[in-house]
């Protein structure tokens, strides 16, 4: 008897709708596994015969062929445990065919018949939403995951006896209801604060200007100057996700298997620092069969990379695309998977190998060739696609005891949102929303300069040496700044400042 169960897998942060096909057939017994499963999915058939058999029904000793279509799709993971085991039941007459193919069904099984978490579900409940189906059966442990699609009925289940009962008519599970409406009135409110910051008010200055236009920054300066304090800060100042932002940051965790039962929706903006001894695959994504990098797990926040410079060159140099085109391409040779992966990058080096180039209380002891050694571990080209450049100096005793209360975060944060509302109605009709993301096109349109700032501009460039893509930074930059201070059109004044922030264009290489 053939039986046809609706389930899914997610490619990259997209789910896939997935047909289980079972077939029970007469014959020596047999369990066969067809349509490219990884080995995973080849070793559900031990998974499912335990568990049927554990929750008391039997489970035929027959021919059984079950098919994943499509067929030219690798299959990965545990999720489709469940689908083939109510596949299985369904072909024995447990199961009505009618009723299974309401649903798209996912789920893990344990040997006793218990039902474990998968990741991607709230990839599926999208697409589960927009296929029509009348909703969708999942684990218990995802079931507030997969319960912030809005218009899906989500009914979770903890056994395969449970799934057979509601399947059955012989038990009631209520949908899980709609979570999303309270989850960001429980956003946590970080307790780290610019106002723990003593001096560095340049500093301050630029994360603001980052913060409102999106832009990335490096910090450079001695040990102990507060450049890991201040990144580790600068997320508390940038405008709240939006619901659509949560949406595709949550997704992308959902994949990832970084969702919790406590927090199944991201609702602030994330924050990844990883180690300098982070491998390529690590940052960008990777794998047999590709899973998001730190790159994509700062969608829509914040990547802060310590000592830049004592990161393997060959992994901050795959850095490059995603900083330009806010999205990372991962090819094998089965498949080909991309990731969204529009961060601000956050970095901080010292300006030597010993760290004390810089800091006049203490004597640098390297020569002249590990300087240069240590600067050129990071290229031109990447250089070029940090926006803003800013020398973090020591402190002296006199602003480290002073009793003066530094400006919080909340108070600089209403700055950058107010900023970014200006943007929003400016790129109300593109695509974009920053304008750090602002093309040649827009950048002619909106960053237009009278002659005398012209002027200004053509100077610097030609004394700085800009390259084209640094040319068009600082016109980036100048044009947050005049947002942060209401401006309509970028004044002399706001090139200056901008220009200010190139200044390792020249120093650091």
């Amino acid at each position: 008897m053939l039986a046809k169960v609706a389930s899914g897998a997610v490619i990259g942060i997209d789910g896939i709708l997935m047909d289980v096909e079972v077939d029970i057939a007469h014959g020596l017994p047999a369990f066969t596994t067809v349509g490219l499963p990884e080995a995973s999915v080849r070793e559900s058939r031990e998974r499912v015969k335990a568990a049927i058999v554990n929750s008391g029904y039997e489970f035929p000793a027959d021919r059984i062929t079950v098919n994943l279509a499509p067929a030219n799709l690798r299959k990965e993971g545990t999720g489709f445990d469940l689908p083939i085991s109510l596949g299985i039941l369904c072909a024995t007459g447990v199961l009505k065919q009618d009723t299974l193919s309401r649903f798209i069904i996912l789920g893990e099984l344990a040997l006793d018949g218990r039902v474990k978490p998968v990741a991607g579900v709230l990839s599926m409940a999208i697409t589960a939403k927009s296929s029509g189906f009348d909703g969708i059966i999942v684990p218990d442990g995802n079931r507030k995951e997969a319960s912030v699609v809005k218009g899906l009925s989500v009914y979770p289940v903890n056994s395969l006896s449970s799934a057979v009962e509601f399947l059955s008519g012989r038990k009631e599970i209520l949908p899980e209801p709609y979570t999303t409406k309270h989850a960001f009135e429980d956003t946590e409110k970080s307790t780290e604060d610019f106002s723990e910051v003593a001096g560095q008010e340049n500093v301050k200055r630029a994360l603001e200007i980052a913060a409102a236009g999106a832009h990335n920054v490096i910090m450079v300066g001695p040990p102990g100057t507060g450049k890991t304090m201040l990144a580790r800060r600068f997320a508390g100042i940038l405008p709240p996700l939006t619901f659509d932002e949560a949406i595709e940051t949550t997704r992308i965790y959902s994949v990832a298997g970084l969702l919790t039962k406590k927090r199944p929706l991201v609702i602030s903006r994330p924050f990844r620092a990883p180690h300098h001894t982070i491998s390529d695959a690590g940052l960008i994504g990777g794998g047999h069969m590709p899973r998001p990098g730190e790159v994509s797990l700062a969608h829509n926040g914040v990547l802060f990379l310590d000592e830049l410079p004592e990161f393997k060159k060959s992994v901050i140099e795959v850095l490059r695309q995603p900083l330009e085109d806010r999205f990372v391409t991962i090819s094998r040779a089965m498949t080909s998977i991309t990731y969204p992966s529009d961060f601000i990058l956050i970095a901080a080096a010292n300006p030597c190998p010993c760290g004390y180039l810089s800091d006049p209380a203490h004597e640098c002891r390297c020569s002249p060739v590990q300087i240069q050694k240590y600067r050129n571990r990071i290229s031109g080209p990447l250089l070029d696609r940090i926006d803003l450049h800013v020398d973090v100096p020591a402190l002296d005793y006199k602003e480290l005891s002073s009793s003066t209360p530094a400006e919080p975060s909340h108070k600089i944060r209403e700055r950058v949102i107010s900023a970014r509302k200006i943007q929003a109605r400016r790129f109300s009709r593109s695509r974009i929303r920053t304008n750090a993301n602002m093309t040649s096109r827009h950048i002619r349109k909106y960053c237009a300069l009278d002659d005398h700032t012209s002027k200004t501009l053509e100077n610097a460039v030609k004394r700085l040496g800009l390259s084209a893509r640094a040319y068009h930074r600082v016109l980036k930059i100048a044009r947050t700044i005049a947002d942060l201070a209401g401006a309509e059109r970028i004044e002399k004044a706001h090139i200056a400042e901008a220009v200010g922030y190139r200044t390792l264009d020249r120093k650091f290489l």
